[in-house]
């Protein structure tokens, strides 16, 4: 068993009976609940919706490469520059290097998960520059020194309550402060670190091969604050982001906005194709973009398995998945939690340290019934399964059981001549540990069904 696998078994115990936590959780995912379920029945056709976008992602992850160089080719013709960064270190140095020489002590950041993925904000604070997240969730998550909860709402397991009591404690604003007050005060703090920060740092919800451009879609303005007035943006993304044409957001917008957060369509979306041009009033004089790999790859090269890529990172499967609702987002150690977090990340992050995630899951199904792109998520946590004990990664204890388990079910002289007595017994003795101490394992019968049968059916 690996170090993350037995964090995340005692985190998880601790998680699942704090009370506290449960109530936030719940209240929270009650609103996010009603609100989806009203967003989803504005669709006219939702299967269909899906089946289109699972279509194009299909057609642009099995012709990545190609699309890639045309997204380039596209985007360096309107003057940005693309860095292409094989891991997290390639990424840092890239940005850590650009910063650097441009003598930059500030940045501010739009929400983006690829950068909690390659953990830039610690980079850039041990080399003495300033990062400051911008996205109201991500702001309070950074003042506590935490990771975020969620990949759509960062803080969602933290009440009004927690939130103004953090914000009486770091900026003095009233205990009791609403949630409008502790709003007013973030943007009273944030505004003029817009003007000073020499560079906008973002991810980016799609890259657009045929134009070369960036979408980012945000709900505070925050996103296009960072990108127009510093001088220089960076956007890193993964690059299982890109879609084939501008044409394609019409459908993939709404998905994003539905299973995100119910609304019909994010408050804000934007379009960034390249730095300021000659002939326009805004925007950054120089504009980046840094295609992250990171392990993407080898999911890329795994055929049964590459349907994970098509994720647009809308957090619908962890709103719907009973694990992560007991457990929460922080106990999997991950950037990317919950059931797309625990296919993917034993691709990007090792097989052998986080082969557990696949493992923790109950296999109802839910997060691929509400998957905008119908990702076939609780096949690919049982490929990975698959895949663990073909790699032999799975405990010689375990193997052995299953070994023993197998013979005896495919012999009925050793399953009838067993008494029930001598099985309870068995089962207790060695797999009461794998059941669970919170679970009583169930006594077998004296006899059993087949010589029940024979009985009654001479």
């Amino acid at each position: 068993m690996s170090q993350h696998s037995e964090e995340f078994l005692v985190a998880s115990e601790v998680k699942a009976f704090d009370l506290d936590h449960r109530r936030t959780i719940n209240y929270n995912m009650g609103k996010y609940q009603t609100a989806v379920t009203k967003g989803l029945s504005r669709f006219n056709n939702l299967e269909n919706s899906k089946r289109r976008a699972h279509t194009i992602k299909w057609k642009t992850i099995e012709n990545l490469d190609k699309y890639l160089l045309e997204f380039e080719q596209n985007f360096t013709r309107k003057g940005g520059k693309v860095i292409w960064a094989n891991n997290a270190e390639e990424a840092n140095k890239e940005i850590l290097q650009l910063l650097k020489q441009r003598n930059i002590k500030t940045v501010v950041k739009s929400k983006s998960m690829a950068t909690e993925e390659i953990e830039l904000n610690e980079v850039l604070e041990h080399e003495g520059i300033e990062a400051l997240e911008t996205d109201l969730g991500e702001y309070i998550i950074q003042l506590l020194g935490q990771k975020p909860y969620h990949i759509v709402t960062p803080a969602m397991h933290l009440s009004k309550e927690d939130i103004a009591k953090l914000f009486h404690e770091k900026f003095g604003t009233p205990v009791n402060a609403t949630p409008e007050e502790l709003t007013l005060k973030a943007r009273e703090l944030l505004r003029d670190k817009y003007l000073e920060a020499g560079a906008g740092i973002t991810g980016g919800n799609f890259m657009i091969a045929n134009t070369g451009s960036i979408c980012i879609t945000e709900n505070e303005g925050n996103g296009r604050l960072s990108t127009t007035f510093p001088k220089i943006h960076i956007a890193v993304v993964g690059i299982e982001k890109i879609i084939p044409n501008l044409a394609d957001l019409d459908i993939f917008w709404p998905l994003l906005a539905t299973h995100g957060t119910g609304q019909n369509i994010t408050v804000y979306n934007s379009v960034f194709s390249g730095p300021r041009q000659a002939d326009e009033l805004d925007g950054p004089e120089e504009m980046y973009v840094v295609l992250l790999d990171n392990g993407r790859s080898n999911l890329l090269a795994r055929k049964e398995q590459r349907e994970g890529l098509y994720c647009i990172r809308c957090g619908a499967c962890l709103n719907a998945c009973p694990i992560y609702q007991n457990v929460g987002g922080h106990t999997y150690e991950t950037t990317y939690s919950g059931p797309i977090g625990s296919i993917i990340t034993p691709h990007f992050q090792g097989m052998k340290e986080f082969k557990h995630l696949s493992y923790a899951s109950s296999l109802c199904g839910k997060c691929t019934e509400v998957c905008p792109v119908k990702i076939e998520i609780h096949k690919i946590l049982l490929l990975n399964r698959r895949d663990s004990v073909d790699e032999d990664m799975a405990p010689k204890t375990e193997m052995w059981g299953w070994y023993f388990w197998k013979n005896a079910m495919l012999r009925r002289k050793f399953m009838n001549g067993v008494s029930g007595k001598w099985k309870s017994w068995f089962m207790k003795t060695f797999f009461r540990r794998a059941w669970g101490k919170r679970r009583e394992l169930p006594p077998f019968p004296p006899k059993s069904f087949n010589e029940i049968w024979k009985e009654n059916h001479p």
